[in-house]
This record gives C-alpha cells, structure tokens and sequence, in this order.
C-alpha cells in the first residue's frame, strides 16, 4: 500500500520530477534485447525521471553497484543477487521477469545436439565432438549460467581445453557475432537472440529443459552504504516496474510477436 501510494503521488505531480534522473547498473540482454528502449520511455512519460543505463554482464554490473555508482540494479544471477543482499548492499531483491536460456549453434550441428532438452548432455557432446563453441567468459548471469551447465555436466572446459573453446569477455552480442562468424555453439539469453539479426547459419538447437530458466531480480542500493544512492528515485522506479503499469509493459515487448519477458513481480519474495 505504500509503496502504490508513493507512486500515484509522483503520477499526480509529474512537475516535481523534472530534470530528476537515476542510474540503472544492469545487464547486456536486457539493453541488447531492446527492452529498455521499451519501457524506459514509459517510465519518464509516467514521472518525469530519467533512466540512465550502465549495460555490462552481471558481475560487473554487481561490482558498479557495490562502489555506490547505481541507484538500482537488474540483473540475472540469483546466487549472486543473494549474496549482494546478505552483504548488505541492499536491502531486498525482488523478481522482476524471467526468460530463458538456449544453446544455439550452427545449421549443420556437428555435434549433434538438435532437440535435445537436456542442456548438460548437449553441452558433453559438443565437448566430445570438439566444435566450436563461444563463451561469453564476463562474470555475467549468461556466462554463470553456462559454467552452472558444464558442472552440471561433470566438465571443465577450462581444463585441458583446445581451440574448440573460445571465451571472448563481452557481451552477448559480440559472443553471438563471433558465434555467427566461426559458426559455433553457444549459451544465449532468449530475448537478446530473438533481436539478433546477424544470424548467418545459427539457430536454436536446444530448448526446453528447465535448467534454462532465467530469472531476473531488482534492487535498490542501500543508500546506508553509499548515500549518495538517490533512494526515492530509485525507489520509485522500482515500484513501477513491479507495478501493472511496470509489468504489462514489460509484458508488451514483442518481437516478431513472440515476447522476450514474462513479468513474475507477483512472486517477489519476502525480506
């Protein structure tokens, strides 16, 4: 209830909120993706504020947030959401939105991986077969994604690896450009190979296990820890992206009519 009446406070006085602007330490996907390009617009018509967007992988946006150079931060790496909570750079986390994951990798799929829905087995063959396969190797929630898989598939693709794995240390366009250029595999964000267009011979090859699923979660930086945090701001911002108005809009996103999001703020958690 106070966190609606705050919001319609800021909507009925739009004025007040002129010129203000917060910083939003958040990931590739979602700047790659274009949902910010979305939703961002809606939110300044709504209040006035401005969003300014630092796009790295998770871990580095994690790392902005914790020298006090965010207001909010989104990202999606749950551990390490929690683990920045329980240091007390933030009070609480929230879920936001999910996706998913997908291995994608070439039209002639030299390890013959196509339809499998489980991400792990894909992953050995793809290691057995020795094919090209692209990391995004940038502490993001993508590249803890995949290293979560290999474990999972009894691997280290650090140890003892060849030619065949690639770490590239950026962002899931540029991995998803080296992908295209080698014609390799790789982890990617659903949303940001849905806005992808240089596909060359890529495509989906794995889909649908339930270890792919990507949440992603918000928070405000505790200004007890860095008051420079511009906390009504931020708040505010977060309050309407879990609002309806927050959530259809993340919900409307489409490209090519398929949604990239799936607005989940009905199941943030308690703290």
């Amino acid at each position: 209830m106070k966190r609606r009446i705050l919001l319609a406070s800021v909507l009925a006085t739009p004025a007040l909120a002129q010129a203000r602007h917060i910083t939003l330490s958040s990931t590739t996907s979602t700047e790659q993706s274009g949902l910010f390009g979305h939703i961002l617009p809606l939110f300044r018509e709504a209040t006035g504020i401005t969003v300014r967007v630092v796009a790295l992988g998770t871990g580095q946006a994690l790392d902005v947030a914790r020298r006090g150079d965010a207001d909010v931060l989104l990202v999606h790496d749950r551990a390490a959401e929690e683990r920045f909570v329980a240091e007390g750079f933030a009070k609480r986390r929230h879920h936001v939105m999910f996706n998913d994951f997908v291995i994608i990798g070439p039209a002639a799929d030299p390890a013959r991986i196509g339809g499998l829905r489980d991400a792990p087995v894909a992953l050995k063959r793809i290691a057995e077969a020795r094919a090209p396969f692209i990391s995004r190797g940038d502490r993001s929630g993508t590249h803890a994604a995949e290293l979560r898989l290999w474990r999972i598939a009894g691997l280290d693709p650090l140890t003892g690896r060849g030619a065949w794995y690639r770490e590239v240390g950026q962002g899931m366009g540029a991995a998803l450009n080296t992908a295209a250029a080698l014609n390799a595999y790789a982890v990617a964000d659903r949303g940001t190979w849905l806005s992808f267009r240089n596909r060359q011979a890529l495509r989906v090859v794995v889909e649908g296990d339930a270890r792919l699923f990507n949440q992603y979660g918000i928070m405000l930086v505790n200004p007890q820890r860095h008051p420079s945090v511009k906390a009504a701001e931020g708040q505010l911002f977060i309050d309407w992206v879990l609002s309806p108005a927050g959530q259809a809009a993340i919900a409307g996103y489409r490209i090519g009519g398929e949604q990239l999001f799936f607005p989940n703020a009905t199941q943030a958690e308690p703290g």
